[in-house]
């Protein structure tokens, strides 16, 4: 029965009260100027208006004239008399923003309550969080030279080389003999000398003053010291990475025999190569690709380690047997540190602190949970070190 009624209800009446309500919810608040209402729309009764206002949900026409009160009263607060002609300056940041025909529509403004950046506030990549108060320029060398270990080249720095020359410093990566991108096949390699030879040809290019800081990984410790002994003068410092150090008269294969009693997995992932027959001495090493794994990336990203497995090729075994001639008075006489890694599983912690203690640095670094490549593992902390080495100055008696 409440239906049938409703039905022939005054379809007027129940209208009038409805349109009532629409007007009261658009009216200006008090103290708003009828000027500035009729810029927003707030005071029209344009019939157009109401027609299009009632194609639009409750929702939106409620949220737009928000909006538009929000502004207008932003409008008489800046200008102070409620007329629009004070003369505080009204500052647009801080209000919605309504564009006049042809115009670009402009987004919401960013919150006033932030800070905008200054030039006292520059944006500082990842890298440049450390050392920051370093300034290169002061220092005696801001040249790197990078060498690599046996098997891997110059690719495996490239984490470390973008990094230090974020930092401003020069990096040169070296491909030696038979590695990297070198085409020399590594079973023709005879000596040390050989092998390191790019690295010397560099080393003997450079300026009368010109001085660099070599970074020996791996067998590019032993690569280092020879270059050390051979051009002294050019070599500032010298980093030994989880790497071989030699003493005079002794060669990496010594290191690497005392490894094998102490470490099974370098033994099982060693293959030697007889190019020349079995009846000769190895020419090269080679190592289980289904080991390097564990062996030499047990901390590194699966991308890098993918890298490896597709660039690695074999280690000479002639420059490994090669017993080197180190003497005080040039290697002795260049600055040497050493960098421990702990997870490594090729050269373990406690081989690195038996050469360093035979064969004592100036100093010794310690990168933790770094395995045997601690420039894809830790190339963060690595950086750290590697720039603050180049920082450690000169004793008085150096």
């Amino acid at each position: 029965m409440g239906a049938l009624v409703s039905c022939f209800s005054d379809a007027g009446e129940g209208r009038r009260p409805q349109q009532q309500r629409r007007r009261q919810a658009v009216n200006p608040p008090p103290g708003l100027s009828a000027e500035v209402a009729a810029a927003i729309g707030l005071a029209s009764n344009d019939r157009s208006s109401k027609a299009r206002s009632l194609r639009k949900g409750r929702g939106e026409e409620l949220l737009t004239h928000e909006q538009a009160l929000a502004a207008a009263i932003l409008l008489q607060q800046s200008s102070g008399d409620g007329t629009g002609t004070g003369t505080v300056p009204f500052d647009r940041s801080t209000s919605l923003r309504y564009p006049g025909h042809g115009q670009k529509k402009q987004g919401l403004p960013r919150s006033s309550s932030s800070r905008p950046r200054s030039l006292a506030d520059p944006v500082l990549q990842p890298q440049q969080l450390v050392n920051q108060d370093l300034k290169i320029d002061n220092l005696e060398t801001k040249h790197f030279v990078l060498v690599h270990g046996g098997g891997f080249g110059a690719w495996c720095w490239y984490k470390t080389i973008a990094l230090l020359e974020d930092s401003r410093f020069k990096v040169s990566a070296i491909d030696l003999t038979g590695s990297g991108v070198n085409s020399f096949d590594t079973n023709k390699i005879t000596s040390l000398p050989e092998h390191v030879k790019p690295l010397t040809d560099f080393l003997e290019t450079l300026g009368d003053l010109d001085k660099v800081i070599l970074v020996g990984h791996d067998f590019g410790g032993a690569c280092v010291s020879y270059a050390m002994e051979m051009f002294p003068s050019k070599v500032a410092k010298a980093i030994f990475l989880c790497a071989a150090m030699p003493t005079n008269g002794q060669n990496t294969l010594d290191m690497f025999s005392r490894e094998a009693g102490m470490n099974d997995l370098m033994q099982q992932a060693q293959v030697f190569v007889y190019a020349n027959g079995k009846d000769h001495p190895p020419t090269a090493i080679d190592l289980d690709r289904s080991l390097l794994k564990e062996l030499l990336f047990n901390q590194s990203p699966a991308k890098d380690v993918a890298l490896a497995l597709v660039a690695m090729r074999s280690i000479p075994f002639a420059p490994v047997l090669e017993k080197l001639s180190l003497t005080d008075k040039n290697y002795g006489s260049v600055r040497r540190f050493y960098i421990e890694t702990t997870e490594d599983n090729a050269i373990p912690i406690s081989l690195q602190q038996s050469l360093c203690g035979v064969n004592p640095p100036e100093k010794v670094f310690r990168l933790k949970g770094s395995d045997h490549s601690p420039f894809f593992s830790k190339p963060q902390a690595l950086h750290k070190l590697l720039v603050e080495i180049s920082s450690i100055p000169s004793s008085p008696t150096q």
